[in-house]
């Protein structure tokens, strides 16, 4: 009777087990992958590239750039990927402001991020001072079909030149493609006016991408991320790229800019002003609704922790804690915050 009574006791606990993961399983979320984006100020190696403006970044230049402040440097970033990924780094981790293959080789196999196995995607851009977008993959999480730069050729200022565009398709675990855009649009150095143009241009050539695949698939899940060096409601965001600052009535071929709905946000502070430069655009198939890829919440998000800020004396409040100020070696993280989104697939 004893032994009747724990048979039917275990086959009702497996019952109600079954039960329970079935609900939890379906039409849940089968894993969360994270990625993040980081412009982690100036990844200089030591070495003078003769092709590039490198100089400030050399022992004997004018930042005194060197071997300890280089090492110093990765660890940082090191720590902020650990970070973001709340010790299980993100999946994806898209970057702006490095050097060159050799200084990512660095950050990925001489770092403890080497525990993760990233795998490395970087092209060389014409960008004068030599600075790259680059994206990190844990392969087990990601796997790449298809990477390529996307150069920008300025038709009205044929000789200037900025970073391309890095494109990646891929997939989270096999499942379906996503299609992930890495930027950073040019500066506004010489003047927001003099410089407005050049983003702009910059926002139609990402605009004419978006739109080849949203023609061929009208549910194809976009995310472009980067330093955009224009907020969510400058012209080059909404006139050019055409990205929504809100959630309503969103159709899948329409772009949304995920930030833009945090009006308070900022991730780099200039003059006591916090701008909102680090952005994260995703497609309209890609809210959380409906079945595949979407975007957990229909959030992304600033890490704004306190270890990379410092008090703003001058401002008040708080500020990045960023490497240099001017040119005065302070040993920070950077003078951007990283932003994040996470991505879930429902079935």
């Amino acid at each position: 009777m004893f032994n009747s009574f724990a048979h039917n006791k275990r086959s009702l606990f497996l019952t109600f087990f079954i039960f329970f993961a079935t609900l939890i399983i379906s039409g849940q979320d089968v894993e969360s992958h994270r990625i993040m984006f980081y412009n982690v100020e100036n990844l200089f190696d030591t070495f003078d590239d003769s092709l590039t403006r490198d100089e400030e970044f050399l022992p004997d230049g004018d930042r005194h750039w060197n071997s300890n402040k280089f090492y110093k440097k990765l660890n940082t970033i090191y720590k902020v990927v650990l970070g973001v990924g709340e010790w299980n780094p993100p999946a994806v981790v898209a970057l702006c402001e490095v050097e060159n293959r050799f200084v990512l080789n660095q950050l990925v196999y001489e770092t403890p991020l080497k525990k993760f196995d990233y795998r490395i995607i970087h092209f060389e851009s014409p960008d004068r001072r030599g600075i790259d977008v680059a994206m990190l993959y844990r392969k087990e999480f990601f796997q790449v079909d298809t990477a390529f730069p996307i150069p920008i050729n300025f038709k009205f200022d044929k000789n200037s030149k900025t970073r391309d565009i890095l494109y990646v398709k891929g997939t989270f675990d096999e499942m379906d493609t996503i299609h992930l855009f890495v930027n950073h649009w040019p500066s506004r150095y010489g003047g927001y006016m003099k410089t407005k143009a050049k983003r702009e241009y910059v926002a139609s050539v990402l605009k004419l991408a978006t739109d080849s695949i949203l023609k061929i698939n009208n549910q194809a899940n976009i995310v472009i991320m980067g330093d955009l060096n224009d907020g969510p409601t400058e012209e080059s965001l909404i006139d050019f790229l055409q990205a929504k600052t809100d959630t309503n009535e969103i159709k899948n071929t329409q772009l949304v800019n995920l930030l833009a709905l945090n009006a308070d946000a900022g991730t780099l502070k200039y003059q006591g002003h916090w701008d909102l430069f680090d952005q994260v655009i995703v497609s309209g198939a890609m809210l959380d609704s409906g079945t595949g890829y979407k975007v957990k919440g229909n959030e992304a998000h600033i890490f704004k922790q306190d270890f990379l800020l410092e008090d703003d004396e001058k401002y008040l409040g708080q500020k990045p804690f960023r490497t240099y100020s001017g040119f005065r070696y302070i040993g920070g993280y950077s003078d951007h915050l990283p932003v994040y989104l996470d991505v879930i697939y429902k079935d």
